[in-house]
């Protein structure tokens, strides 16, 4: 019996579904791995941490496995998620540094930021603060390019890439000094390093170092952002200061590889934009300096391309270079 007498008859025939629909449908079939391309206990791995968590809530419980692929600026985690299936099971919590600056800074980048992932979720930002050891005898950012100029100073950040090496950069192009660049593998030892004195100074976010200017064990010098923090209410801006253009801040984006099947990416962004509006995740975000912004896959897509533009102009006007 052919086709046509098929239909004649009343058969109806079965629809074969394309294979990215049938992956869809039986997503999630195994623990989901979301790789943070930093080391435990960084801020990264702390929002990761929350957003795993929101994941496998919003899917039932499914797991939810963190995977810390720490090194190279975040690249190495990266590549390893643009390398990986497009069957939803491998999800990246990607930054200003993976996905904005270092394809702006890097040669022979592994991935390309936009061809190789798909966006599925603008997550949150963060300001960044310069600190010192209150034994540097600083008190604001006038007084410490004063004695940038009268000796050679340290700054640490968290990695080469990230926000806290963009207002470093900028910060020396702004100010006219030169201070020596000290990049992290990840900024819990650069804030061991800060506190004993072994860096005069460290680029670095709101919650890690909200307790230590607290207790007068640092100096906030600057902080990024339009207004102050109500965190940190006595830590004036850099555009107070004359320094708007320090202005970097730290930002998380969830990306799946290129080609993850719409009905997963939509589910994906569908938790996440549930979980942001949850007065618990507001709540914890604000205690720790974090801002939720929030936007599905084509936020994401545009923010990102806007942010690539913005800071790789930086980077070519200040000739930043991964040693700068």
């Amino acid at each position: 019996m052919n086709r046509r007498t098929l239909l004649r008859s009343g058969f109806a025939l079965p629809l074969l579904a394309a294979p990215g629909t049938l992956r869809a449908q039986s997503w999630p079939d195994r623990p989901i791995r979301l790789v943070v391309p930093f080391a435990a206990g960084t801020s990264t791995d702390i929002i990761g941490r929350m957003i795993g968590g929101q994941i496998s809530r919003g899917l039932g419980g499914h797991a939810v496995v963190v995977d810390n692929r720490a090194g190279a600026g975040g690249t190495i985690g990266s590549a390893a998620v643009a390398q990986a299936p497009a069957d939803g099971h491998t999800i990246l919590l990607g930054t200003i540094g993976t996905h904005a600056v270092n394809p702006n800074l890097m040669r022979n980048l592994a991935y390309n930021p936009v061809r190789d992932f798909t966006p599925l979720f603008l997550h949150s930002k963060t300001a960044l603060l310069l600190v010192v050891r209150p034994q540097l005898g600083v008190r604001s950012m006038a007084e410490f390019v004063a004695l940038a100029r009268a000796r050679p100073l340290s700054v640490g950040t968290s990695g080469v890439g990230t926000a806290g090496h963009l207002n470093h950069a900028v910060m020396s192009e702004a100010t006219g000094t030169t201070t020596t660049h000290v990049p992290y593998s990840d900024g819990a030892r650069a804030m061991t390093d800060a506190l004993s004195g072994t860096l005069d100074a460290l680029f670095y976010h709101t919650q890690f170092v909200r307790a230590q200017i607290g207790a007068g064990q640092l100096v906030g010098l600057g902080i990024t952002g339009a207004q102050r923090s109500p965190l940190l209410p006595a830590v004036p801006t850099f555009a107070e200061q004359g320094l708007a253009g320090i202005d970097a801040e730290g930002w998380w984006a969830m990306f799946g590889p290129a080609n993850l099947p719409v009905p997963v990416t939509q589910r994906l962004s569908g938790i996440l934009a549930a979980s942001l509006n949850e007065a618990e995740t507001r709540t914890t975000l604000e205690r720790n300096g974090v801002e939720a912004i929030g936007g599905g896959p084509e936020a994401l897509a545009r923010y990102q391309r806007e942010e690539l533009e913005r800071w790789g102009a930086v980077i070519r006007r200040a000739n930043i270079t991964v040693d700068s």
